[in-house]
């Protein structure tokens, strides 16, 4: 597999009558049938992690779960995508659990359980998970997600809360986690394995232990959590109680003080966009207030994928008496996020706060603002028709931009100009009443983007699009022709390689007939040889290997321009581009290539 293999998986996808060996490597996924025949190919948009198949649309066929290093995670109906997850870090696991659900482990150490395109649970850990898979340890006809970690910990989650209801320890790293009939007497064991070679089989729990397989009485511990759960609402009881004793007979700089604010205090949230300076970069700034005199006093976010470590703590200094609060948010790419804000609420000589909480959404293109006088017009452009009227499309650009004023048809058609502060490049949208749309950009990605986003808005299935990208081509042109210059010094170095091979054999041989007859002349002559020539070995493998890593990256460009081109259409004719762009890259049809991008299949 020229693109390298990162991932293996065998099994039946979609309609295919017999299973497939799939393989995920270099941006592209292919299916090998029992004869080595490649049945299946597909593109995807980073390196393939990790595969897994599940019954995802509960259609009773399994489709192709993909995680990759872009931190998504793609649903694949066949070749078609039906489903796209954005994650926070790389998706290094993929295991079905049941029916819809399907477990996942980001390389941060995140792993969860997914229903669908929702997730159910997820929890974080210093630790990295090294394998994941389903396995029904409790015997209560529900598989659990069975994770090991890096440290040597083996942990059972519930499909449903992802509580641990088992863990083990390894003295090292875990491996792997299969599981089979180990000992050959019918029964089937979770298999465990370290990365010393410790192997650990664990059998589902008897009828007698009723699921409890951690050694302890659920009945102490559930009181026990009970009585934790009483003391803190007993202790919050006290407090208010407190707070309405001294609140009925003081004045109100003594209730200020206890923290008692205002009953019709409200927390208000705005977003902008600030288009940054020299100083400054560019970012969506999130304002805070509230509608009295009332201070905050921090403000905690949390927000998947936009700050490190997910969550934001902001403390104003102490001396700070505004009843607002400005927090600058630099959003890394175009994916809709929710901001989960808590802020803390209280008078100006409080000592106690209210906690306010609301959930404010991020568009998914906030960092575009309406284009200035004195840029030009992108040159590549990408049209198609659709047929909606010009108000929803309207309507769909308001909802995933961060606009100051909302967008008005003109004479009954769209036409706007935007400027992405991440490039400094323009973006125009224009479509008439008729339902012809054209997108100018010269980055094929936010083409896309915007494409597959409002085709998932306005429920379009199949969109057919000509696209016009001539610096995109002109970029794919060279990296086609270095791929053709790679491939051939690599048929000459390993040529190279095999006559080396057969010269160490005569070397070899003359050199031990020259040891064995004494003729120590020849056989220091022989042997010498014998190390120039290895020396010659090891060069050409280096430079093999430099050879290989520079034709992976080309490949990969060339995956990825394939599924930047399937991404400009929708449905059908996105499948029928990618699968035309594979045909004819295995024909070396370069001038082909050119006019499927560009015009699709027709």
């Amino acid at each position: 597999v020229a693109d390298g293999v990162n991932a293996i998986l065998v099994g039946k996808i979609g309609g295919f009558e017999n299973p497939l060996a799939l393989v995920g490597g270099n941006c592209s996924i292919q299916g090998f049938d029992v004869d080595g025949n490649d049945e299946f190919w597909t593109v995807t948009g980073d390196n393939v992690c990790s595969l897994a198949l599940c019954d995802f649309n509960s259609d009773g066929q399994d489709e192709l779960l993909v995680g990759s290093e872009d931190f998504d995670i793609r649903v694949f109906k066949e070749d078609e995508i039906i489903a796209e997850m954005t994650e926070t870090e790389a998706v290094t696991s993929l295991c079905p659990v049941r029916e819809t659900k399907f477990g996942y482990a980001l390389a941060n150490g995140t792993v969860g359980v997914y229903d669908k395109t929702a997730r159910y649970w997820r929890i974080k850990s210093k630790n990295h998970a090294i394998s994941i898979s389903s396995f029904d340890l409790d015997s209560d006809g529900v598989p659990e997600l069975i994770t090991g970690w890096s440290n040597g910990k083996v942990d059972a989650r519930s499909d449903r809360t992802g509580e641990v209801i088992f863990k083990d320890n390894f003295s090292a790293a875990i491996a792997g986690i299969v599981e089979g009939d180990y000992r050959m007497d019918g029964k089937v064991e979770l298999i465990c394995c370290s990365v010393e070679g410790e192997v650990r089989g664990y059998l589902p729990a008897t009828q007698e232990m009723k699921g409890n397989l951690m050694d302890c009485n659920i009945e102490q511990d559930a009181l026990r959590d009970l009585a934790l759960r009483k003391q803190n609402l007993l202790l919050e009881l006290k407090n208010y109680e407190e707070n309405s004793k001294v609140g009925k007979g003081v004045s109100d700089v003594d209730q200020s003080q206890m923290g008692i604010i205002p009953a019709n205090t409200q927390l208000q949230t705005s977003l902008l966009v600030n288009p940054g300076s020299e100083q400054v970069q560019p970012h969506v700034e999130l304002s805070i207030s509230t509608t009295n005199d009332t201070i905050i006093r921090s403000v905690m976010i949390f927000a998947e994928g936009v700050f490190e470590g997910e969550s934001h703590v902001v403390h104003p200094l102490p001396q700070n008496t505004k009843s607002t609060m400005s927090v600058p948010i630099y959003p890394p790419k175009d994916v809709s996020v929710d901001l989960h804000i808590k802020a803390f609420v209280g008078n100006k000589t409080s000592s106690q706060f209210h906690v306010f909480e609301l959930t404010r959404q991020l568009p998914r293109f906030t960092l575009y603002i309406p284009c200035p006088e004195g840029y030009a017009e992108p040159q590549s452009t990408v049209s198609f028709h659709i047929n909606e009227r010009v108000n929803r499309t309207i309507m769909w650009l308001n909802q995933n931009f961060l606009l100051t004023e909302e967008i008005q048809p003109k004479n009954g058609s769209l036409d706007v100009m935007f400027l992405s502060l991440r490039t400094g490049n323009p973006l125009v949208i224009r479509m008439d009443q008729n339902g012809d749309m054209v997108i100018k950009t010269d980055d094929m990605d936010l083409a896309g983007d915007i494409i597959q986003a409002m085709a998932d808005f306005l429920g379009i299935e199949d969109l057919h699009a000509t696209a016009d990208f001539p610096a995109h081509m002109e970029e794919l042109r060279a990296v086609l022709v270095k791929v053709d210059e790679l491939h051939s010094v690599r048929q000459k170095l390993t040529a190279e390689m095999a006559d080396h091979s057969n010269l160490i054999r005569s070397l070899v041989v003359r050199a031990e007939d020259a040891r064995l007859m004494a003729d120590m002349k020849n056989m220091r002559k022989g042997y010498m040889e014998l190390y120039d020539l290895n020396r010659d070995l090891i060069n050409g493998y280096k430079i093999r290997c430099n050879n290989h890593t520079e034709l992976l990256a080309c490949l990969k460009t060339v995956n990825q321009a394939i599924q930047k081109a399937g991404r400009l259409r929708v449905g059908k004719p996105k499948a029928e581009v990618i699968s035309a762009c594979r045909q004819a890259i295995k024909t070396n049809n370069v001038n082909g290539l050119f006019k499927i991008i560009k015009a699709g299949v027709l």
